[in-house]
């Protein structure tokens, strides 16, 4: 029987949800509007609508999760992500894999965010609540799944597998549960994907918080008092947007492997435009509280921040990214409702805006090449220009869409190579902005004029350029545009540093949230130089094979066949491919798969030897062992360096029937570089292809050739007893101890001879390392030997690719100061904040 109950919860917390969200929205406008005498009853009314909000939309999280970690398959979503191989944090990952999930996270984001606004924002919870509200509203509407007709308004994540698809089993048994989903996507099977997602969507939801205090001040005509409560959200927003970046940055450093970390894919410019819009919004929006200059700019770019969220959200969850992006999802039907959406505030905004342009106040003073507010507008025009330039061609799906719905043909089509193409712009702009911030900070905590700032300018400037010249000459940096990247990356560190260090002299350190975010900003263009520009292959292909035909030259000259345990050199090193092994729940590191044995449950495995590590045995032969993605193989390959070994990599492949074989890569972390490898080709042993049967008759203490093998046969066993055969009596059983040397790995193959009667049975030995069965045909007692029929398949082995990637610690070590820099302004903007609401002044 079909068990409903958390399905029937959620769809009536959806309900709940929004409608509540649609009452608030209303109630907070007449707590904004009301008379004085009026408004507690408003704010009390308003407030519980709003906790009956929240309760509805956390109820909607907790029946979805439920029905995940219940393995409900009954439902389309379970069916759809999640697998009862999953382990717990990948069924949270598999929680927002969906679209429906995705947005229940948004949802509850929103709600954390605006339960903190409702408690610290006296003044103004009603107009900023009524935009959170209203934004509610839209967001639990993509989850109704209510169907009018031929209007679809949203998709439910609680409908039931037998109403989403149509087989023929339903007709049969309309109550049939599948025994297991189809699984989690193998690139999200990651930690990173555990929490870089909800990293993400905080972002997205939090910069709702300085649009909607900006709104709020339109709406009540506080044009201006808006900018400090929001300033230190706008702070916040771009911290979070940053770290969820970052985040998504190395997930795909670890577990894509295309090389690198940044592929200037559509999605990740969807997120990183409106960053880029909210750094350059912070920035005006701190000029203005310094000298009231910058304040529409403020407007123009708050709004714009936020607008440029749906429209990611549209460009990745419309479908029409579709033939560009390997990351977008496809169309459940929402992008009607999606450009809604957008539409909708971005309507609002505008006229909200265009309402009052005439009264915003604005500086009627000129500003001066040596001043601050000048400096500050240059580097928010740079930082527009850039996000301008990345969203522009990453539009062109949605630009010939348009013009296909109106009959017309537009042959447009998103650059070829997109990481040439971005990267020319965007590393010219990163160099202004380099040098922006160097400049740009001895104009923001003094006042200098041509003179002084080229007096100021000396030291930093003389410094930056010996360091750079080290760094030129230690790095063999040649590149002329490399060259001038380094000078402008050191010197905005160097000039930085300087202003830092006289922060901490004053005992002022929650004034240098700036300084160590610039600081981070010069460290991650040198660790992106060096990382993406003199990234060095070494896994070159010397053998003369062609290792597939489907691939290109480049891609077989650029990959190296790896036999399992014969030595071949990558650069400096040695490697030595050791064969596939499992992870096993409870146990260090990895487990060689000789040692497991599969049962018919999933990720159940018997283990048929000690399993060992770290100097203690974990499980006795015979125990049964949880294997964790059973699907997935790691390759052990140990590097060793003048016949010393130096470490191992176990870079991981599984072969997916739908999406081929799907590789993560491992990487050796050094001080200076990582060794970053992975698997692009294995051995299927799974459906081999036996070669002709070969025959040998070999007497105990023989040597003989299998294949290129070297074996001795040592003689033969009679036994008393084997494992899963009842031997009678006068049955007669005789195992027979080949050792086979395989470079310098001895592996042992005994196949069995059974004599029962006048029935003869064989037990054959596989190594499926070696490719090789034996089984022992008969024995030949007259001449004391024995015969072996022998047959052979492909050897076991990787075609891996090594990459060298140097400094990329210095872009980490880049982005965690950036991040505390960011924390550290979070800090002095909320505090401000705080002093001045405690005065009655927020």
């Amino acid at each position: 029987m079909i068990n409903t109950f958390a399905g029937n919860l959620g769809h009536f917390a959806v309900i709940l949800a929004f409608v509540s969200a649609i009452v608030a929205a209303y109630s907070y406008y007449q707590y904004t509007i009301a008379p004085e005498l009026e408004k507690a009853n408003w704010k009390r009314f308003s407030r519980a609508v709003f906790y009956i909000h929240s309760l509805a939309s956390i109820t909607i999280a907790f029946s979805l999760f439920e029905i995940i970690y219940n393995h409900r398959f009954e439902y389309f979503y379970a069916y759809s992500h999640s697998s009862k191989a999953l382990p717990v944090h990948y069924m949270i990952s598999s929680f927002w894999e969906g679209q429906e999930g995705a947005f229940i996270l948004w949802i509850f984001w929103n709600v954390v965010l605006g339960l903190i606004l409702i408690h610290t924002n006296k003044f103004w919870e009603g107009p900023v609540m009524v935009v959170f509200a209203l934004v509610q509203a839209f967001l639990v509407s993509m989850i109704l799944g209510v169907v009018i007709g031929d209007l679809k308004i949203g998709s439910s994540p609680f409908i039931l597998l037998r109403d989403a698809m149509s087989a023929p089993i339903f007709q049969i048994n309309p109550d049939f549960v599948p025994e297991d989903g189809t699984g989690l996507n193998p690139l999200l099977q990651n930690i990173w994907m555990v929490i870089h997602p909800p990293t993400l969507f905080l972002g997205y939801a939090s910069t709702l918080v300085p649009f909607a205090f900006l709104m709020g001040g339109l709406a009540t005509k506080k044009y201006s008092e808006w900018v400090r409560p929001a300033l230190p959200w706008a702070i916040f927003s771009a911290m979070i947007l940053g770290m969820g970046i970052i985040m998504g940055a190395y997930w795909a450093y670890v577990t894509l492997n295309f090389g690198g970390y940044w592929n200037w894919d559509p999605v990740e410019n969807a997120v990183y435009v409106p960053w880029l819009i909210m750094i350059a919004a912070i920035h005006t929006m701190i000029t203005f509280k310094k000298s009231s200059t910058a304040l529409k700019s403020s407007i123009v770019l708050v709004i714009a921040s936020f607008i440029l969220v749906l429209y990611a959200t549209f460009l990745v969850r419309s479908g029409v990214l579709g033939d560009s992006s390997v990351h977008s999802f496809t169309d459940l039907g929402l992008s009607g409702q999606l450009l809604i959406y957008m539409l909708f505030f971005l309507f609002v905004a505008v006229f909200l805006a265009a309402k009052n342009w005439k009264h915003i106040p604005t500086s009627e003073k000129e500003a001066s090449v040596y001043s601050r507010e000048f400096w500050i507008f240059i580097g928010a025009t740079t930082l527009s220009l850039m996000a301008f330039q990345v969203i522009l061609p990453t539009s062109i799906p949605v630009w010939n869409a348009i013009v296909e719905s109106f009959g017309g043909i537009s042959n447009m089509a998103p650059p070829a190579d997109q990481v040439g193409f971005y990267t020319k712009f965007q590393l010219w702009f990163a160099v202004a902005l380099a040098l922006l911030t160097a400049v740009g900070q001895f104009f923001w905590w003094n006042k200098i004029d041509g003179k002084v700032l080229r007096e100021a300018l000396v030291i930093p400037y003389v410094i930056s350029v010996i360091l750079s010249a080290v760094i030129i000459v230690w790095g063999k940096v040649y590149d002329l545009s490399y060259i001038i990247v380094v000078l402008a990356a050191t010197f905005t560190i160097v000039a930085n540093a300087t202003i830092l260090t006289k922060l901490l002299k004053k005992s002022t350190f929650k004034l240098a949230g700036g300084s160590l975010a610039h600081i981070g900003l010069g460290l991650i263009l040198i660790g992106v130089m060096f990382s993406s520009g003199y990234s060095e292959i070494i896994s070159y292909n010397m053998s003369g094979l062609t290792y597939s035909n489907s691939w290109e030259d480049e891609l077989n000259k650029e990959h190296v066949l790896l036999w399992i345990n014969k030595p071949t050199q990558i650069k400096e090193f040695t490697a030595i491919y050791r064969g596939r092994q499992k992870k096993v729940k409870g146990v260090p590191g990895y487990v060689n798969v000789n040692l497991l044995k599969s049962t018919d449950n999933t990720n159940e495995y018997v283990a048929l030897d000690e399993i060992t590590g770290r100097g203690r045995t974990y499980h006795q032969k015979g125990d049964t062992v949880t294997v964790i993605l059973e699907e997935n193989d790691y390759f052990q390959i140990d590097y060793f360096k003048d016949d010393v070994f130096q470490f191992s990599l176990n870079p991981m492949s599984q072969f997916n029937s739908s999406m081929g074989l799907i590789s993560s890569p491992d990487s050796r972390r050094f001080v200076n570089r990582d060794l970053y490898t992975f698997v692009s080709a294995i051995n299927d042993y799974e459906d081999p292809e036996w070669r002709e049967d070969e025959f040998f008759e070999v007497a105990p203490g023989e040597t003989f050739y299998i294949a290129d093998f070297v074996t001795t046969f040592e003689g033969g066993e009679v036994l008393t007893s084997l494992d899963g055969i009842d031997l009678k009596e006068g049955d007669v059983a005789v195992k027979a101890k080949l050792v086979v040397m395989d470079y310098d790995q001895e592996k042992r193959l005994e196949p069995i001879f059974i004599i029962r009667g006048n029935q003869v049975g064989r037990i054959p030995s596989v190594d499926n390392e070696l490719g090789v069965k034996v089984e022992l045909e008969n024995i030949l007692p007259e001449s004391n030997k024995f015969s072996f029929k022998v047959n052979r398949y492909q050897k076991d082995y990787v075609v891996l690719k090594a990459i060298v990637k140097p400094q990329i610690n210095i872009l980490w070590i880049g982005t965690i100061i950036m991040l505390i820099g960011f924390t550290v302004a979070i800090y002095r903007r909320y505090d401000e904040f705080s002093k001045m609401r405690d005065k009655g002044l927020e």
